[in-house]
Parts: structure tokens; C-alpha cells; sequence
């Protein structure tokens, strides 16, 4: 099975093609370009370069949030545009899932954290277990507090990744002691891990259809917020 996957949920722009559980080729780009005008000439150059189009193609996969609403929506925008063309599949996964399959190279417990702002980050912990993921909370908008609680009494390493790694390490290495920061190109999400999540989905017949993908965004965008304070106020 031939998988291209998009993650665009973050800073970075990344896009990955996968035959049958073996990574062919994965692009990433930060360099503070748009998704909007990255994320589409990767995938073509990638498919290029791989001698295969979107005709080779038996699914679409997608890191469908949390994350960046804009950066959420454009990779969406385009695992369905290929998905509707082609009549196939096309997973969402959840962003936090992927970092971790992405980033984790042996087994222990993966704390995966990404800046949402306003004293938060999107959040979930993770047990690897022989190579396979465990959840141990579901995705979550949490405070930096909260997360503490939550993995203070963990005995072994936790591992942290995504782009608020760095953040919470900063805030909670002197009081939580287990922390391990993993090297930055690790701590990056990466369209590999969206792709093995995706295999895991088709693999338990899960639905992904392109019709039912939706975004989860955790949270309201900051529009959302203005205007339900705007009514509150009338």
C-alpha cells in the first residue's frame, strides 16, 4: 500500500510517501515559508523523484490536529483534494500520535507538547511498547501545572518532544526531574509519523473516509473566542 502524508500542523511543512510500512522518502522544510505555498510542490517533487503520481496512490493521510487552525486546514485541504480525486482512503491522524511514532526510538514513556499559547499546550503522553503506542490520556489543551501533576511521579525517563518540548522542559526541568529533552530534528513533527499512524488506522478497518475527516482543533480560534465575548456582552 502506497501512503502520502502531510503534516502542516506546526512550523514546519513535512510530506512522506510509504509502501507498505517502509518509508520511501519524507521532505521537511522550516524555513518560515507558507504551507500554502510549500506543502503541495513538495508532495509533487516528492512523487517525482520517486518515479510514482497520484494514480500509485491507495490512501491520503493527514495530521488533522491539534495545532496551527491555519497550517491544520491547509494540510486537510490537501490529503482530501488527492483522496476525492482518486477514490481513496484518507486518514486523519491525531498530530500528537505521529510526533511520537515519528520521533521515538526505543520504548518509554513519550510526553508529546506543542505551544497553543494563552498558558497552554496541546498535550498527550504516550507508553511505547515494543514499538507499539500506548495512550496513557487522550489529547488535551492543558496548562503547564496540570502537565506537571500529571507526570511528576513517573519513575522513568519521559521523553519530550514536538515544538513546546523546549518550553516545557524549560519550565518544569527543575521540578520534574525525569525529563529528557530529545535533539531538535527529533523533537520536529515529521509526515513519517502520519504515515504510520494512518497504517495502524487502515490496518483496524477504522473509518477514513474523506467525508467524515474533520479537523480537531482542542480549542476555539481566537475568531470563535471574540465572538462569543461579543455576545456575552450584549
Amino acid at each position: 500500500m502506497n501512503i502520502l502524508a502531510f503534516e502542516s500542523s506546526a512550523k514546519a511543512a513535512s510530506v512522506a510517501l510509504m509502501k507498505d510500512g517502509k518509508l520511501l522518502a519524507e521532505y521537511t522544510q522550516n524555513s518560515g515559508q507558507t504551507h500554502s505555498r510549500t506543502l503541495m510542490q513538495m508532495a509533487e517533487d516528492l512523487l517525482k523523484n520517486c518515479d510514482m503520481n497520484v494514480q500509485d496512490l491507495d490512501a491520503a493521510a493527514v495530521a488533522a490536529g491539534p495545532g496551527s487552525f491555519t497550517g491544520v486546514r491547509i494540510g486537510m485541504a490537501a490529503a482530501k483534494g488527492i483522496a476525492w480525486g482518486r477514490e481513496i482512503p484518507c486518514c486523519g491522524v491525531s498530530t500528537l500520535e505521529a510526533m511520537v511514532l515519528g520521533a521515538a526510538m526505543c520504548d518509554g514513556v513519550y510526553c508529546a507538547c506543542m505551544d497553543a499559547r494563552r498558558g497552554q499546550i496541546y498535550n498527550a503522553v504516550f507508553r511505547m511498547e515494543d514499538g507499539i503506542p500506548v495512550r496513557l490520556c487522550e489529547d488535551r489543551a492543558v496548562s503547564l501545572l496540570e502537565l506537571e501533576e500529571d507526570i511528576k511521579n513517573v519513575e522513568e525517563t519521559v521523553f519530550l518532544v514536538g515544538d513546546g518540548a523546549q518550553l516545557c522542559y524549560n519550565s518544569l526541568k527543575d521540578r520534574v526531574r525525569s525529563l529528557k529533552l530529545l535533539p531538535e530534528h527529533l523533537r520536529q513533527q515529521r509526515a513519517s509519523g502520519v504515515a504510520l499512524a494512518a497504517e495502524k488506522k487502515l490496518a483496524a478497518g477504522e473509518d477514513c473516509s474523506a467525508v467524515s475527516l474533520t479537523p480537531n482543533y482542542l480549542r476555539l480560534s481566537q475568531a470563535e473566542r471574540t465572538r462569543l465575548e461579543k455576545e456575552k456582552k450584549e
